[in-house]
């Protein structure tokens, strides 16, 4: 089959791999039908995160049609059209029965730190990813679940990350009626996580972000306020002289690792990788909320440490919550969204690419060039 392939930091290309065959009786083999770049996969192709091996295939992000069954699987059937979460989990163990599904402690050889993911570093579990033709989809009566007739495969797709993790952030938040909510990035995810803080009753939405394109979708799709830090010698300041003075309610941070507006932060981290990832959101984050406010922290770090402030954070008794997104435990809730109109996920789709243009996709996504938000990738296959 083809498929993604890592080469190296800035390097990827599509080569000849094997499909994927059942190597266990709970698995299921899935033909990619539609799959995205995720800013996460980003980190990947910077070099930023250990442990991505050179002829890994990425892509946590895929949709596909069941084309082999294990023995044991009871709840799909080959032909299902089917979306599968990003995590890859039991279902059983300790953690799973509690619905945290991305802390499942059955799928990874570093399970103490992080769960299992498809198409990410090995730190995740080693899976192969869906930017590719097929995968293997372990424990699949678990994780995927049938698409219903009535949603498109390009809504679908962002259901298994991007929508389901911007969603999980603002519940992560508390976000309750009347709120003042910041989010930070106006990426996908950022920009879901500023529709559902709608959803759950805030009286004001405001994102922040550098690149006018990126604002300009989050005023038009998110029905946000936008703040560009570009434009501010200080955006903490910008902010708290936009919430009386006060800070917001909540502070959504969906920007992570490679965060920019600190050039010393951004050099330690991005270039010099002397920490887990840049922490200018997160401390923006923590700076611009209220006192006795919650950030809700979605952007992913590398796991060693950061330098994060974390004496203002006790000392404005804070409440941090953050998390991998359990996504499948959104999805009942976001279909009733999606159904109701209240959503159309596909609206940040910016940019369609054939598999075999991948590098071209990780070029244009990662160099934010002609206005790309989110890119999906489609498999000759499909």
């Amino acid at each position: 089959m083809r498929a993604m392939v890592y080469r190296g930091p800035y390097k990827v290309r599509v080569e000849e791999k094997d499909v994927p065959r059942i190597e266990h009786p709970n698995d299921a083999v899935v033909r990619v039908v539609r799959a995205a770049i995720c800013g996460s996969d980003l980190h990947l192709y910077h070099g930023m995160m250990p442990d991505t091996r050179v002829g890994h295939t990425f892509g946590h992000e895929f949709v596909g049609i069941v084309e082999k069954v294990g023995s044991s699987v009871q709840n799909l059937q080959v032909g299902d059209r089917v979306m599968v979460p990003f995590n890859v989990y039991c279902g059983t163990c300790f953690f799973c029965a509690r619905g945290l599904y991305s802390n499942c402690h059955n799928v990874n050889p570093n399970a103490t730190a992080i769960g299992g993911i498809y198409g990410y570093s090995h730190s995740t579990g080693g899976y192969d990813g869906g930017q590719a033709e097929y995968v293997r989809v372990p424990f699949a009566d678990v994780g995927p679940s049938r698409i219903p007739e009535w949603l498109s495969d390009d809504d679908a797709v962002l259901m298994t990350d991007a929508l389901a993790t911007g969603y999980f952030g603002a519940q992560l938040a508390d976000v309750v009626e009347g709120d003042t909510v910041v989010v930070l990035g106006a990426g996908p995810v950022g920009l879901f996580a500023a529709r559902s803080a709608w959803l759950m009753g805030a009286g004001r939405v405001i994102v922040v972000d550098q690149l006018e394109y990126r604002l300009e979708k989050a005023r038009e799709f998110a029905y946000a306020e936008t703040v560009n830090f570009a434009e501010h010698d200080d955006v903490v300041v910008a902010l708290k002289k936009a919430t009386d003075g006060l800070g917001a309610d909540r502070v959504i941070e969906a920007v992570g690792a490679e965060a920019d507006g600190n050039l010393i932060q951004h050099v330690t981290a991005a270039k010099l990788k002397l920490q887990g990832g840049s922490p200018v959101a997160l401390n923006w984050a923590i700076d611009a909320v209220r006192k006795g406010g919650t950030v809700s922290v979605l952007g992913a770090y590398g796991p060693i440490f950061s330098a994060v402030k974390f004496g203002d954070a006790m000392n404005k008794g804070l409440t941090l919550r953050m998390n991998q997104a359990p996504a499948a435990r959104q999805w009942p809730r976001l279909l009733e969204h999606i159904q109701a109109g209240y959503l159309k996920p596909s609206d940040v789709v910016t940019h369609r690419f054939e598999l075999e243009d991948i590098a071209e996709a990780y070029h244009v996504m990662s160099s934010k060039l002609d206005g790309c938000i989110k890119p999906l990738i489609v498999p000759s296959a499909a």
